[in-house]
């Protein structure tokens, strides 16, 4: 007889330190200068021609990690870029 063991959830204790993606998903009814307007007006350090950039990303990869960090400013930004009406990943630990 052999025992199947299902893989456990990441332990909260060992995800405290690791960074968390924001992850931004490719859709079809925002556009790109929409995307660049949210990115620059949530994220730090990101101005429209860099959102612009990243909006480019999005398209051409269907996903792009907007930011990385802490995990209370990656809910943040998570929540305002889906208040924006972007399509979002859920957050995630970083690999």
């Amino acid at each position: 007889m052999t025992t199947e063991t299902k893989p456990r959830p990441p332990d909260p204790a060992s995800l405290a330190g690791r960074p968390w993606n924001v992850i931004v998903l490719n859709d079809n009814h925002n556009t790109f200068q929409g995307v660049a307007f949210a990115l620059s007006s949530t994220i730090p350090g990101v101005d429209y021609d860099k959102g612009l950039g990243m909006a480019d990303r999005i398209h051409n990869s269907g996903r792009a990690v907007v930011w990385s960090g802490h995990k209370e400013p990656a809910e943040l930004y998570w929540e305002k870029l889906g208040a924006f009406g972007l399509t979002m990943a859920p957050l995630e630990p970083a690999s």
